[in-house]
């Protein structure tokens, strides 16, 4: 029950009743309402800056948890490249010392991502940065395993070819020399022996009686057979693959034909002295990729490594060719 209030009338000189109008109560309750509204606002406010709720602590550590994941992984990816990296060397040289033909380039190999962002989805995440480069650098090293992959089915196809390589290669001397006495003038600069004059010479002689056989020195096919007064005489070349060719001049006969299939050690043809010869002997070359090399690097089916040092101070020692 509410109290009766009075208030003093000085008028009057009586005290007289008194009640609260409308106005003032609704006037009351509204400034009540709007102090316990403001203070309210200030205690929510100083709670969630001073305090976390377990959902946001949760969330915190969520996002924390993510981060740490994503820089090991990005250090994961770093080992992984380092790898890759190592393999791809590994990986060049098999096809350049072993195979004998170009690797990959490196172009392909680190070619970029061209077009479109494909990463524009992920700008609007938090720790974009980071995301984004861990998603890069996954489809770089993707794609350059993908290549990787591809490299050795390449090389496992060439490897599958390469004992069909190893017999092309020419690997033995092409007449019997076994006591190494029939060597004579080896790759070098030569006088010649009509003209008298220091010339280069591109290949080596084997001093022989007219007749002695000539072999194949690797397997290959007859793809010149030839016949001249001056220069190499008769002459035959094989085609070896791979880039090797073999050149024999001076020859009295043939034991092949054109576009014949031969084998290492097959006899292709005998020792002469046709074309510019001062005596009866072979004059061999061996050429790469279209470039005359020295021959008495492709012995080592033939020779131990004193024979071959031997072999090499014979030849050097000659001062004039035979042809």
């Amino acid at each position: 029950m509410l109290k009766k209030k009075y208030r003093f009338n000085p008028e009057t000189l009586s005290y007289e009743q008194h009640g609260v109008s409308l106005k003032e109560r609704l006037t009351r309750f509204f400034a009540y309402f709007s102090s316990s509204l403001a203070f309210s606002v200030v205690l929510v406010v100083f709670i969630i800056n001073t305090y976390e709720t377990p959902r946001a602590k949760a969330i915190k550590r969520e996002n924390q948890r993510l981060q740490t994941q994503y820089k090991l992984m990005q250090k994961d990816l770093e080992t992984i490249e380092k790898v890759l990296d190592d393999i791809q060397q590994r990986d060049d040289n098999i096809y350049r010392v072993i195979f004998e033909t170009e690797p990959i380039p490196s172009s392909v190999r680190k070619a970029g991502f061209g077009g479109t962002n494909k990463y524009a989805h992920l700008e609007n995440m938090d720790n974009a940065d980071l995301v984004i480069a861990t998603a890069r650098k996954l489809d770089i090293i993707a794609k350059e395993a993908y290549i990787q992959s591809k490299s050795y089915d390449e090389v496992m196809k060439l490897a599958l070819d390469k004992g069909k390589m190893l017999a092309s290669i020419p690997a033995i001397q092409p007449i019997s020399n076994a006591d190494l006495k029939r060597t004579a003038s080896g790759w070098g600069h030569r006088i010649h022996p009509v003209y008298k004059i220091r010339k280069f010479h591109y290949g080596m002689d084997f001093t022989a009686p007219i007749g002695t056989e000539i072999y194949a020195t690797g397997d290959g096919v007859i793809t010149d057979v030839g016949s001249s007064r001056v220069g190499y005489g008769n002459y035959i070349e094989v085609d070896h693959g791979y880039g090797y060719k073999t050149i024999y001049a001076h020859l009295s006969k043939f034991n092949i034909k054109l576009r014949q299939q031969v084998k290492r050690g097959d006899v292709i043809g005998f020792v002469g002295s046709t074309g510019t010869s001062t005596a009866p002997h072979l004059h061999y070359e061996v050429h790469k990729n279209g470039q005359p090399v020295n021959p008495q690097w492709f012995y080592y089916m033939d020779l131990t490594p004193q024979e071959y040092e031997k072999m090499i101070a014979i030849s050097s020692n000659m001062g004039q060719s035979f042809d």
